[in-house]
């Protein structure tokens, strides 16, 4: 779904014109330059129950919310942006029929380790551990953690995780997220929304920690400051990046 550099150019004046004026003609305009998007991502739900006519409707009112949020001026793409405000309202359509979003064996695995892991370091430190301890503790990255959160919200007490009696059970089948949840891309485009919404220093140490893997002592030589102080502000963007996925995800 890549488009010439003319092509975005085009979009990025019609974003510009559409936030000064709000004129509804470009937005239609921008509806019909990015449905592929929306169209690409209801496919992804499709034999599950609800009618690609539906699905393609949610994605669309999908769109047309992401466009209508969208900053050009932040240098996102939009499509990295739209990515996962479209498929937060086809998930939201799975959810308000009470049907479940099932997650990956190993997410799930995660999920029950960071359950006992929680308990223990709380006991250990005398507080609630912070995102990055938890990490370190499970020996997993930060975006696991987060998703492993994220995924305790995907549980309902209604479940169509087996098949109905003389049911088709292709349909009744449960939504596994190895194939209907984003792909690796786009949880990295996910990521990569929610790290653009930090301070550059911020920005500058997680990605020396998460995606460098320095050590904190590293990251205190690098940047000239105390491992005590690298700590800290780890810490701090942590539980920030935290809460910007909470919101993300509601």
């Amino acid at each position: 779904m890549s488009m010439s550099a003319a092509e975005r150019e085009r979009i990025r004046g019609l974003f510009a014109a559409y936030r000064a004026t709000g004129d509804l003609a470009v937005r239609d305009e921008l509806v019909a330059a990015n449905l592929r998007l929306a169209l690409h991502l209801a496919r992804r739900y499709a034999h599950r129950g609800v009618s690609q006519d539906d699905l393609e409707q949610v994605a669309s009112l999908g769109l047309l919310n992401a466009i209508d949020r969208f900053d050009p001026d932040r240098g996102l793409e939009f499509s990295s942006f739209a990515t996962p405000t479209i498929v937060g309202e086809l998930k939201r359509h799975f959810r308000d029929k009470g049907w479940a979003i099932r997650v990956p064996r190993r997410v799930q695995e995660l999920h029950v380790r960071l359950g006992t892991l929680v308990g223990e370091l709380t006991h250990q430190l005398g507080r609630s551990p912070t995102i990055e301890e938890l990490a370190i503790a499970a020996r997993a990255s930060m975006e696991d953690v987060l998703e492993a959160m994220e995924a305790a919200q995907a549980y309902r007490s209604h479940s169509i995780d087996a098949p109905g009696r003389g049911s088709d059970e292709r349909e009744q089948a449960p939504l596994g997220m190895d194939d209907l949840e984003l792909s690796a891309a786009e949880n990295r485009l996910l990521v990569d929304d929610l790290l653009g919404q930090l301070k550059p220093r911020d920005q500058l140490l997680i990605r020396l920690r998460f995606y460098e893997e320095m050590t904190q002592h590293e990251i205190a030589a690098r940047l000239g400051i105390s491992q005590m102080h690298v700590s800290r502000l780890l810490a701090k963007c942590l539980d920030d990046l935290r809460r910007r996925t909470d919101t993300t995800a509601s």
